[in-house]
């Protein structure tokens, strides 16, 4: 199946708590296709107590993105900016892209 959001994309977290971004926007920084989840950035920053390694000699509480569950991101509109789903068209030279449903604008280049 085709995947409705890749890595590069601006989202926007429509479910969750605030804590966790909801309402916030970002770009994907990764997919994790297993999981059903993806990773953005700014949202749901979580803090690690980091041991010191070669590295990073300091080690101490490190503030990291935590991945979010897929179906709580929602793709920005190209047009407006605002919220969309995702759907496939099939173009006439016959290559499949996604397209925006709130405009019909096609998101792939």
């Amino acid at each position: 199946m085709a995947a409705k959001i890749k890595k590069g994309d601006y989202v926007q977290v429509i479910s969750g708590s605030l804590k966790n971004g909801k309402g916030k926007k970002g770009e994907v920084l990764k997919v994790f296709t297993n999981e059903n989840r993806v990773l953005v950035a700014g949202i749901n920053m979580v803090k690690r107590h980091v041991r010191p390694t070669q590295e990073d000699p300091d080690g101490g509480v490190k503030t990291f993105e935590a991945p979010i569950a897929i179906s709580n991101v929602a793709h920005l509109d190209p047009k407006d900016g605002k919220p969309t789903r995702v759907g496939f068209k099939t173009l006439k030279d016959g290559k499949k892209v996604r397209v925006a449903k709130r405009s019909g604008e096609v998101i792939d280049d």
